[in-house]
């Protein structure tokens, strides 16, 4: 499989610490790991994937959101789709899911808008596959890579977020 992010590496405590992220350009970011850029290099770890095994599901967070949504549109790649505040996330990209679908949203998330949890919402149950949307009150965008394990609330929403991750997957590729 190969690497992506051409090996860039973002300290895991980037976007919680203030001056760490007044210091990161994330526009240039964007830019230099753009969906046109990145997408081909997970088109080809899905299908070297599935050339190993039968059943391959796609887990994303964030900016991987969208990925696995333009993955899980080819069946022939993708079996299933688990999406954690999705970032960057476009209609066309809900549309064309093909999968089963799961989607874990936050109550405070300015990159996967109330207009787009009400668009998936409205158009995933007419796409004909299994959808499953799982709300998580009091926690925001990054609760399910980065929940803070200190704080109740978060660390509730963190570790029922991995359980229903687990739970959807071994229903949907066993």
């Amino acid at each position: 499989m190969t690497k992506s992010f051409e090996n860039e590496i973002v300290p895991p405590d980037t976007m919680d610490n203030p001056e760490k992220r007044a210091a990161f350009d994330m526009g240039a970011f964007g830019i230099r790991h753009s969906k046109d850029k990145r997408f081909p290099e997970m088109v080809a770890n899905a299908k070297a994937l599935k050339a190993e095994y039968p059943k391959v599901g796609a887990i994303g967070y964030c900016y991987g959101g969208w990925a696995c949504f333009q993955l899980g549109a080819d069946p022939s790649l993708i079996d299933a789709i688990s999406v954690a505040h999705p970032s960057m996330l476009e209609k066309s990209e809900i549309d064309g899911v093909k999968v089963p679908v799961q989607i874990q949203a936050p109550e405070m998330d300015p990159a996967f808008t109330p207009e787009m949890k009400e668009y998936a919402n409205k158009v995933i149950p007419t796409l004909g596959v299994p959808y499953e949307y799982v709300y998580y009150p009091g926690v925001k965008h990054g609760f399910g890579a980065r929940g803070n394990p200190e704080d109740k609330v978060q660390k509730d929403g963190l570790e029922r977020a991995k359980r229903c991750a687990v739970s959807f997957f071994k229903e949907f590729l066993h």
